[in-house]
């Protein structure tokens, strides 16, 4: 498998303390925050109003339109 399965669409912070990323599965589109500070971390999957996971619209590969 060549391609990597998550990729990174959205970037916060710097690393300089608190930073976020939402990653998407490009098998599923299932979207995930994750957030990391120092040598703590976490990972989450997003979920809409009704507790459901958050499906991505976002149809761009390789992370080249991380905002």
């Amino acid at each position: 498998m060549d391609e990597k399965r998550f990729e990174v669409i959205y970037k916060q912070g710097s690393g300089l303390g608190a930073y976020f990323r939402i990653l998407r599965d490009r098998e599923t589109g299932v979207e995930y925050l994750f957030m990391g500070e120092g040598y703590g971390a976490g990972l989450t999957p997003l979920l809409d109003a009704s507790g459901r996971p958050v499906l991505s619209s976002y149809t761009g590969h390789g992370g080249e339109n991380v905002k």
